[in-house]
């Protein structure tokens, strides 16, 4: 017993030593790791995806507010990685979303900036992808795409004298073409790397191990634009047991073996056997592990420490490398190989994540944000423009608010229609107060070129106008008082068009700025019309209008490039009837069944059956187009996931249960009204649905204007509304369909060109993201739709197209935002489900004579007519104002093919220009050619002192960053490409810029002061 005794005490002394010794003993890992040829090198890239707006607005989501709704906070993460990043100089981490890091920017002292500073110019902290955020690729236009990565890079550039080189889409549901070669290529990124692609794509790349690819997506571009792209594994996750935030509940290694659970040879073992696997299914040595995910590194220690001793005993394991990584140095390590790649064409819609689940909603979810959206961005687009003529003022008002507001809202959870209702709220009143401070520097730039001394100015503009509400034109004009509207053509090319403003008296004439009457046309504003005004404007405003005016005023406009033209409405108490149409005819059921009604008093003539009140045939005389063509409207019943795999119809997902034909309900019965200008079609299909028709006199197509809504949903039933245009074309499962407002990719019903597509939903499987248009032809003709916003569209039968315009369903879809796609308006604490206006328009072509009606219309649905009013006291205005202004040269327009997506004078006095080719190689058969743009025209009253091309992104020079690109080998190809012939050198003395088919070119100009 004593023995026994003496034998314990001497244990427990040993054991204290032991504990002292492991108290006192600092473990130093080695984490000094780099890449070891002939291993299987495995790339830890430490990062989180930080969305800007989700289930939380962007600022809840900096500052950690709501966190009843998820527990993230931005202000943590990057507290948390400076001193994580300073612990050791081998670890590394990348940071994305610029609005996140710009906020906690501000928020720093210089002592805090300075160390950032050298943590990024040592590479530790790599700023990749760049953009305010990681924009959506399916629903924003590709100017917007342009625009906010311009804004990103900008700060970098002027912070830390760096241009972002990796392009990193983790999230976004699906992957365009645009953003390969124009977000991709153009803005000199290295690489391009994404999660997001088909299931049965995904696993037939990860057999064939074609994940990372060469990305060749412009047929107009080809190799001058490609760009090696990778998609990983599975997801933008960590393998799994290999996530450490706190409370994750993978494995720690636990590597102290006094205490109990070592694990060392365990832990080890797993990542070992994850490398290998994902290095079977991935070519060269080389393998990257995404460690992070949503909202990771709160407390970047949790992270740091595990990957720290995963690197110290992994290689003293020695089977494998791992190391401290970035996706820059994994893009270097895969061009050192010398390895040739799969070619990759086209994109990567749409997506699937399973059987039933393909993210096809999202293309139409929330049209109203989608609608607003768009319409902001035009709005920009002009205003920077008048900005750049009036002269930017720093202190204010500016343009930067509404900027910041429309980078926001390119979100992928954002224009995308995938967000929390209260998100969706948040993002649009912010483009509400950017609006607000834009349309004072249009009100005070118009003033100043029209050289008003007026205190009005032309201050009064109609953001409602899409819903007959327009103060400013609602006015009393029988005291003797003019209306003044100036029209500002933010195009490079002359415009002709009608506008329409809704008046109080139909005893109204128009004028010029020279004093010529214009021909005009009044409307009756009916009721349908009304009804939607009056709701909505008190839902918006919070008080119901003082006036209800009675008709519409249509009138010819001609207005110059970059200029505006003026026209004076006065009374003309002696118009009577002659001024407008009286021939309004209402045609009901009991017409005979041969009675047929035409409408269209120019080329294009529009032919109805009376009997049943629908389209039957589209006439143009011009062309000698003759065709078939019908429309109709269908819904489809959102699955509620009571089947089998329980997968719902939802924000994200589009899982019809059937479709059912939308017919009117009693009586048919549709109003023609028909004018100078030109005639209008008015057609009630249910008691939610309402459209109208429009056939203007000079133009060649049809506008249709739909308002949709409410969609009744009690019956329980979740609905997805659709319109069909329907045709006797033969398209033999062929369509087409824009990426993000630029190229035209072929479509094929039931068909994926990288894999034999297992159908499992024949409808939601063949749609596509639509932000330009849709077409299909046969052998003679072709039938082309252009949109307003972004909608999804497919030909689900041969002979038709299809929109779907809006969506309201019961059921949440299970991809995380928690709530139904269930969107109302209240007023008075009454709420009903939101109603949707929007147009599309239609026109049928000979075949190969589409594309310059879809290019240049297109470019004018982008850029509307800008209106702004004021009132003036008898011919005053005329006396004192500048009556019609052009930017340009009053002799020169910009060349058809040529649009001006960006005139804005930069902060420090530099003028940003960029300049689009419309068309692509082949798709027309003349302006499918280069063109050249004379730039002492553009700016004839400027000179050019200076001019400088840069990158689609402006943070870098054009000829600087081709030098540096990286040149990647091509499976089966010689190595010798066949060159692709862009503009050549802008030569100072001509200042001529040559554009070639598909090239966007940007320049910092200087001007002589």
């Amino acid at each position: 017993m004593a023995i026994n005794q003496s034998c314990s005490l001497i244990l427990i002394s040993v054991l204290w030593l032991c504990v002292v010794s492991v108290k006192s003993k600092y473990m130093v890992y080695n984490t000094s790791a780099t890449i070891v040829p002939g291993k299987i090198n495995v790339h830890l890239v430490a990062h989180t995806h930080d969305d800007v707006g989700w289930l939380k607005t962007v600022d809840q989501y900096y500052v950690g507010a709501n966190n009843s709704i998820q527990g993230a906070c931005v202000q943590n993460v990057l507290d948390s990685i400076v001193p994580a990043l300073l612990a050791d100089k081998n670890r590394k981490f990348i940071y994305v979303e610029q609005a996140f890091f710009q906020r906690w920017w501000r928020d720093q002292s210089e002592e805090v900036q300075n160390i950032v500073k050298q943590l990024i110019n040592s590479g530790q902290l790599e700023l990749i992808n760049g953009g305010m955020c990681m924009h959506d690729e399916a629903t924003p236009h590709y100017i917007d795409m342009i625009d906010q990565t311009t804004l990103g890079h900008k700060f970098i550039k002027e912070e830390f004298n760096l241009t972002p080189r990796i392009g990193w889409q983790i999230d976004p549901f699906g992957h365009s073409a645009v953003q390969a070669y124009l977000l991709g290529a153009e803005v000199g990124f290295d690489s391009l790397f994404f999660a997001r692609i088909d299931y049965q794509d995904r696993a037939k790349r990860k057999n064939e191990k074609t994940l990372e690819v060469v990305w060749r997506a412009s047929k107009s571009l080809g190799s001058s634009a490609q760009i090696f792209a990778g998609a990983f594994p599975e997801n933008y996750e960590p393998p799994n047991n290999f996530y450490y935030e706190v409370n994750d509940d993978s494995p720690i290694v636990q590597d102290d073996m006094n205490l109990f659970d070592y694990n060392v040879p365990e832990r080890v073992n797993e990542f070992v056997s994850a490398a290998i696997s994902q290095a079977n299914i991935t070519r060269t040595n080389h393998i990257m592990w995404t460690m992070g995910t949503d909202f990771k590194y709160q407390y970047a220690r949790t992270w740091f420490r595990q990957m720290d001793k995963f690197i110290h005993y992994v290689n003293q394991d020695g089977r494998v490398n791992a190391l401290y990584s970035t996706p820059s140095i994994y893009t270097d390590a895969k061009y050192a190989a010398k390895e040739s790649w799969p070619l990759k064409t086209e994109d990567y819609f749409p997506y699937a994540d399973n059987v039933n689940a393909y993210w096809t909603g999202y293309f139409t979810s929330r049209p109203a944000l989608k609608g607003y959206v768009r319409t902001m961005s035009a709005y920009y687009l002009a205003a920077r423009q008048l900005e750049f003529f009036k002269g930017r003022s720093k202190a204010g008002p500016n343009t930067d608010s509404l900027a910041d507001a429309l980078a926001l809202a390119q979100h992928h959870d954002a224009v995308s229609g995938t967000s929390k209702q209260h998100v969706a709220y948040d993002y649009a009143k912010r483009l509400s107060i950017g609006y607000v401070e834009a349309e004072e520097v249009v009100a005070t730039s118009l003033a100043c070129l029209a050289e008003s001394t007026s205190k009005t100015g032309c201050g009064n503009q109609c953001p409602l106008l899409n819903i007959s509400y327009c103060p400013a034109s609602e006015v009393d004009l029988s005291s003797g008082k003019n209306l003044v509207v100036v029209v500002y053509n933010s195009l490079g090319w002359k415009r002709e068009d009608v506008i329409r403003i809704p008046v109080i008296s139909e005893n109204v004439t128009v004028k010029d700025s020279g004093g010529k009457q214009i021909e005009s046309q009044i409307l009756p504003l009916l009721n349908a019309s009304i009804s939607l005004r009056n709701y909505y404007s008190k839902a918006y405003l919070g008080k119901s209008s003082s006036v209800t005016p009675k008709y519409w005023l249509a009138f010819s406009v001609s207005v110059p490039p970059l200029g505006f033209n003026t026209y004076i409405i006065s009374s003309d108490k002696q118009a009577g009837c002659d001024s407008f149409s009286s021939k309004k005819t209402v045609y009901k059921s009991d017409v005979g069944q041969n009675d047929k009604v035409q409408v269209g008093s120019g080329n294009l003539k529009l032919l109805y059956s009376a009997n049943e009140g629908k389209l039957i045939q589209y006439i143009n005389g011009g062309s000698s187009v003759n065709k078939l063509v019908k429309q109709s409207y269908s819904f489809y019943p959102g699955n509620d996931g009571s089947s089998k795999d329980s997968q719902a119809s939802g924000a994200y997902i589009f899982r019809p249960n059937g479709s059912h034909p939308i017919k009117p309900e009693g009586q048919v019965s549709f109003t023609v009204l028909r004018g100078p200008l030109l005639d209008e079609v008015h057609q009630r299909i249910s008691s939610w649905i309402y459209q109208v028709t429009r056939v203007y006199k000079g133009k060649n197509h049809a506008e249709v204007e739909f308002t949709v809504g409410p969609i009744p949903v009690d019956d329980g039933i979740g609905k997805e509304v659709a319109t069909q245009i329907t045709s006797n074309i033969e398209n033999n499962k062929i369509f087409y369909t824009d990426s993000s407002g630029r190229d035209f990719i072929e479509r094929i019903r039931d068909y994926r060109k990288d894999w034999d597509l297992e159908v499992n939903q024949p409808v939601a499987g063949n749609y596509y993201p639509i932000n330009l248009g849709m077409y299909m032809k046969d052998n003679s003709t072709e039938l082309s739709v252009l949109v307003d916003r972004s909608v999804g569209g497919s030909s689900i039968v041969d002979g038709q197209l299809e929109l779907m315009l809006h969506r309201r369903l019961l059921h949440d879809d299970a991809r995380g935002v928690g709530e139904a796609l269930n969107e109302t308006v209240c007023v008075l604490n009454k709420c009903t489900g939101l109603t949707i206006l929007g147009k599309y328009y239609l026109r049928v072509d000979p075949l190969g004579e589409g594309a310059n009606w879809r290019r240049t219309f297109g470019q004018e649905i982008y850029s509307p007519l800008l209106l702004a009013f004021t009132e003036q006291d008898g011919d005053t205005w005329e006396n004192s104002h500048v009556g019609t202004f052009s930017g340009m040269d009053p002799s020169y327009v910009l060349p058809d093919n040529i649009a001006m997506i960006t005139l804005q004078e930069l902060d420090n006095g530099k003028v940003l220009l960029r300049l689009a080719h419309l068309f692509e190689i082949g798709e027309d058969k003349d302006l499918s050619a280069m063109s050249s743009v004379e730039l002492k025209k553009v700016f004839a009253n400027k000179k050019i002192n200076k001019i400088t091309e840069v990158s689609l992104s402006a943070n870098q020079e054009r000829s600087k960053m081709e030098k540096k690109r990286l040149v990647w080998k091509v499976e089966g190809s010689s190595g010798e490409e066949s060159k692709v012939v862009r503009g050549g050198p802008v030569d100072l003395t001509t200042l001529v810029v040559e554009l070639a088919p598909m090239e966007i070119r940007t320049f910092v100009i200087d001007f002589d002061l």
